[in-house]
């Protein structure tokens, strides 16, 4: 799995990255970071953890997710587009 610490949309690698944010249910310990991207561990008020920032493809985010799946994660949404992309036009995925 790509992830993409710096802020080029497209992390050296030629193409578009996606800009990713993904919330499941409970607070995630920040040391998962790593191991899921590298992606922004952030916690609510809401009992919700939002997962953000930049992976290589829709590739990776299936991936993300499958790791998600396997450590039992209630998701409660995601949300990816080009990181070159504004705000309207965001693709929500569930």
């Amino acid at each position: 799995m790509v992830a993409c610490p710096n802020k080029s949309d497209h992390c050296g690698t030629g193409k578009l990255m996606l800009q990713v944010e993904i919330r499941t249910e409970g607070h995630l310990d920040e040391q998962w970071s790593e191991w899921l991207a590298d992606l922004k561990v952030t916690h609510t008020k809401q009992n919700e953890t939002i997962l953000a920032g930049r992976i290589a493809d829709q590739a990776a985010l299936y991936g993300l997710i499958t790791r998600l799946r396997d450590l039992g994660i209630k998701l409660i949404s995601v949300e990816s587009r080009d990181s070159s992309a504004d705000q309207g036009s965001q693709r929500p995925i569930s």
